[in-house]
């Protein structure tokens, strides 16, 4: 048990370095290159299904979700084997936050908040429609749980409506109009 979880820390930390910012001969920081030439978020596929990050990348009302995963460099989480589910901020949902907090979130020195912002968004599992019943709570990535309501009016979580689903092929996109910032604090 003990191998496993050392294993796992040397893993998580391999990482962590091996994405860490540094330039490199043509003056990209390595979170410029991981992000245009490494991982599995690299993997430019046409023909599968899209994951996650695939159909983020395709939303033109999922822009600055997009950006905000880019600047926490948390790509390859999205193109995971999951399962995942993502309960994706609509670009709407970012301009309703108060003025100068996006700014804020995407400064690097405010990185980690911004990854635990976006992690607060995902619950491991695939939670389609009919799989959220009224009453539930559902985990979350961060490990907390926000609440599911079903009414006549629509499924909302932690008080926001699901206003689209999209099937990803690692789980399940849930498009909201509402940024959770429970877990930034």
């Amino acid at each position: 048990m003990i191998f496993f979880k050392t294993f796992g820390i040397l893993l998580c930390l391999s990482v962590f370095f091996a994405c860490s910012p540094e330039s490199n001969s043509a003056g990209e920081t390595s979170s410029q290159v991981f992000r245009n030439d490494h991982g599995q978020a690299a993997v430019q596929d046409d023909v599968s299904d899209p994951n996650i990050l695939q159909i983020a990348l395709g939303s033109p009302d999922h822009t600055t979700l997009v950006a905000g995963v880019q600047a926490a460099q948390l790509e390859n989480v999205l193109v995971g084997a999951g399962p995942l589910t993502v309960f994706a901020p609509s670009n709407t949902a970012f301009d309703k936050l108060p003025e100068g907090t996006l700014e804020s979130l995407l400064e690097p020195e405010n990185k980690s908040k911004l990854a635990t912002i976006i992690t607060s968004h995902a619950s491991p599992g695939t939670f389609m429609g009919e799989g959220l019943k009224d009453g539930m709570k559902l985990y979350m990535a961060t490990g907390h749980y926000v609440d599911v309501k079903v009414t006549d009016e629509g499924t909302f979580v932690n008080g926001s409506k699901i206003l689209g689903t999209i099937d990803a092929v690692n789980g399940v996109v849930h498009v909201i109009d509402d940024v959770w910032l429970i877990a930034a604090g």
